[in-house]
């Protein structure tokens, strides 16, 4: 007789579902993209489903007979609950758990338990726990049975455990508090951005989806240490390094939480500060996995989120990233990116030209001063040398002939 399982260490096993809405749609895409974030988040995936349909069901996400099918289905893997590819209503989420008497979990469940897993700073566990408790918050009426399972799994790390014991008044109240916290660190955030406005150090965001490389580029461009690991949201918190540039110039890297397909509305406000770091930035710096078969897609929801963002009129620096695993070579192309390079951060190849092409955009937004300054101008002539490019550099009787590619606003200076 085989010896019983550790039920502490036991993965989850789980059935995912997914709704079609036209043929050609992508949800076999999505269904193979949520079991990554299930193996992610420590579940197993023992079957599919999916159910053709012009429209979600309101009630019950897929219509009787596909629920019926999905029990037999359950009773055949033995499978400990569901997940739906989508954010479930309330009302779906309480009769799919009554109807088939599993734990029922959706695709915003799944990815808020791996933003709670992987968060480490202290602004980071805020966001999630924000975004958590507005998630929970939706559904407190909606929970049922489940509210007094005090096992573990998904949807029960961080907060979640807290929703099991806490009500509706208790959580708004939490609520305003860390939206209190955040906004505190949000005011941080602004100083610290007007700073380097006023020191006119230019910044260059990291952005892609997830898992397409952000945190090892950043690594191999600035030694910044930051864990980079093959899966998805292995970081989330904001890492901001300097990059020296040829000529003297610098650059601000700042890596930011990786997109992907239906990223929650929870999430995407909780962590809207984080993610405005590309508001902010002279240039983007768009990371694409080249050697995943849905990069177009992928590249498209990165583009599609920065919309939302406002993130408008900025320079885009697209690197396909991961060169070195395509069998063979591709011509890749972002017709929205001011330049493409192809690159593997991962074995170097191609960063000195992402360091060049870097200081070339930069260098567009400069303009040539050539001047000779007195020596009574020695701290403007300190900031032509730490905020531009200096070309040519010449002491002579009068003073200091300087040529140099600068900011406008320190031209503006002379």
């Amino acid at each position: 007789m085989a010896e019983p399982r550790n039920t502490e260490q036991q993965i989850e096993e789980v059935l995912m579902v997914g709704v079609s809405l036209e043929d050609g749609d992508d949800t076999m895409d999505s269904l193979d993209e949520l079991e990554e974030l299930l193996h992610t988040a420590g579940a197993k995936v023992v079957g599919r489903i999916i159910q053709n349909r012009e429209a979600v069901h309101p009630g019950t996400y897929v219509g009787k007979g596909k629920i019926d099918e999905i029990r037999m289905m359950l009773d055949a893997t033995g499978a400990v609950g569901i997940v739906c590819d989508d954010e479930l209503t309330m009302v779906q989420y309480r009769n799919l758990e009554d109807a088939l008497g599993v734990k029922v979990m959706d695709r915003t469940m799944v990815i808020l338990d791996i933003f709670a897993s992987h968060a480490r700073s202290s602004e980071g566990k805020i966001q999630v726990e924000l975004a958590q408790l507005r998630y929970g918050l939706s559904r407190l009426t909606g929970k049922g049975t489940s509210l007094s399972r005090q096992g573990g799994g998904i949807g029960t790390r961080g907060p979640g455990e807290k929703k099991l014991e806490v009500d509706r008044r208790r959580m708004k109240s939490r609520i305003s508090q860390l939206k209190k916290e955040l906004q505190e660190m949000i005011a941080h955030r602004d100083i610290t951005r007007q700073q380097r406005s006023r020191n006119e150090i230019p910044v260059a965001a990291i952005v892609g989806y997830t898992n397409a490389g952000k945190s090892t580029l950043l690594n191999a461009l600035t030694d910044a240490g930051i864990l980079a690991q093959d899966q998805l949201f292995a970081t989330l918190d904001t890492t901001t390094r300097m990059l020296e540039l040829s000529g003297k110039q610098q650059v601000l890297l700042t890596d930011t939480v990786g997109f992907i397909r239906k990223l929650p509305h929870h999430l995407v406000e909780a962590f809207r500060s984080t993610l405005e770091e590309a508001k902010y930035a002279d240039i983007i710096l768009h990371v694409v996995d080249a050697s995943n078969p849905q990069m177009e897609k992928q590249m498209y929801i990165v583009y599609q989120t920065l919309d939302m963002l406002g993130v408008r009129d900025k320079k885009i620096l697209t690197l396909f990233n991961k060169m070195d695993r395509l069998e063979q070579p591709e011509i890749l192309r972002d017709f929205r990116a001011d330049e493409t390079l192809c690159i593997s951060a991962a074995t170097g190849q191609g960063l000195e030209d992402v360091k060049e092409t870097i200081a070339k955009l930069l260098r567009e937004d400069k303009v040539l001063l050539e001047d000779v300054f007195g020596y009574d101008r020695m701290q403007f002539l300190a900031q032509i040398r730490s905020k531009g490019e200096v070309l040519e550099e010449e002491y002579r009787p009068e003073g200091v002939y300087i040529k140099a590619l600068v900011p406008k606003s320190l031209a503006g200076k002379k």
